[in-house]
């Protein structure tokens, strides 16, 4: 395939990816933070766009011109190869990156400065290998509650949230909302997000931190203020008390099984603290750290084939139980909500 082909196809294919809708694209920004980050983003995409550019064509016109035929030609008079290094080299570098770490510094600067001694967090987040303990402080502490893998926020205001790590080094972000934090074991850092619209935005850990590290994704929903409080006010509230025989029978299952030695669920004697807090499981979107989806088949394979579906969690394959036990553990999950 000539030149002349190759250049035009790359270029189109570099457009169509660039516009591939990722759910997790920077360039997407559903809040002031990400928006900052988007705009510079796309100042460096640009400008670096630009210079690819001028360099292959410069690299073309250097090989297939004729020797001598450019002699006289050119609008400045480049007096010899030294001049273009100096210029091309190192003036045009320079002016460009400069100014790109100028607009850093100025896109840096509109974001709050936080310490552990300006912040009072609304939310605490724990990042385990290989999932995410949500804690919500706000309200005195017979109010807080926990949860896993989904934070809600409300609209249109900021929140600020406390990290830590409970193991290894993980990394917070929702390319949506912010940028990247890192988790580090022994420190505690900070990030406010906000979001413009309601909406549900996914992240992930961005700092590798073991086998399922690809699957340590995370969701936060971004609910308006009134569906926000209506959350926030059921998620005070204990798990639901079973109704109907499967699901009664389903409780007994649960509290009989191992489960109680890791989860809590609140409410009832299960106050484990190893592994997420299921009380009210069923309102989540996705299980196993936002990996499947939180509907009955994978809830029962995650239940009795974890270590299958996500190689090296501690939740261990449960594989006693029979068939109507299983339907109705699972039954009895189902309705916490």
């Amino acid at each position: 395939m000539s030149v002349r082909r190759v250049i035009p196809l790359s270029t189109i294919l570099l457009a169509l990816a660039a516009c591939g809708g990722s759910p997790q694209s920077t360039l997407a920004p559903a809040g002031p933070a990400a928006g900052l980050l988007a705009h510079l983003g796309w100042v460096v995409y640009i400008t670096f766009g630009i210079a690819a550019v001028v360099t292959i064509i410069i690299v073309l016109m250097a090989a297939l011109r004729r020797r001598g035929s450019l002699d006289g030609h050119l609008p400045i008079d480049i007096g010899g190869g030294h001049q273009w290094i100096l210029i091309g080299g190192l003036a045009i570098p320079f002016v460009v990156l400069t100014g790109i770490f100028i607009l850093s510094l100025v896109r840096e600067s509109a974001f709050p400065i936080k310490d552990g001694g300006k912040v009072t967090p609304e939310i605490q987040v724990i990042g385990h290998q290989w999932w995410w303990e949500v804690h919500y402080l706000t309200g005195p502490e017979n109010e807080h509650f926990v949860t896993a893998n989904e934070i809600h926020i409300p609209v249109g205001r900021p929140v600020d949230i406390e990290l830590q790590s409970g193991d290894v080094v993980h990394s917070f972000w929702v390319p949506a909302l912010h940028g990247k934090v890192e988790l580090i074991p022994g420190v505690t850092n900070y990030i406010r997000i906000e979001a413009d619209r309601p909406g549900s935005y996914q992240g992930q850990c961005a700092e590798f931190c073991g086998a399922q590290h690809a699957h340590m994704r995370l969701l936060v929903v971004a609910d308006s203020p009134q569906t926000y409080a209506a959350w926030h006010q059921h998620m005070l509230s204990p798990a639901a008390i079973p109704q109907g025989v499967d699901a009664q029978h389903g409780e007994a299952v649960y509290m009989n099984a191992a489960c109680t030695f890791c989860h809590t669920i609140g409410g009832t004697p299960s106050q484990g603290k190893v592994a997420p807090d299921l009380t009210h499981l069923a309102s989540r979107q996705y299980i196993a750290a936002n990996t499947y989806r939180n509907d009955t088949a994978d809830l029962e394979a995650w239940v009795t084939h974890a270590q299958s579906m996500k190689p090296g969690v501690l939740m261990p394959n449960l594989t006693s139980f029979n068939g109507v036990d299983l339907r109705d553990l699972v039954a009895y999950l189902d309705q916490l909500k």
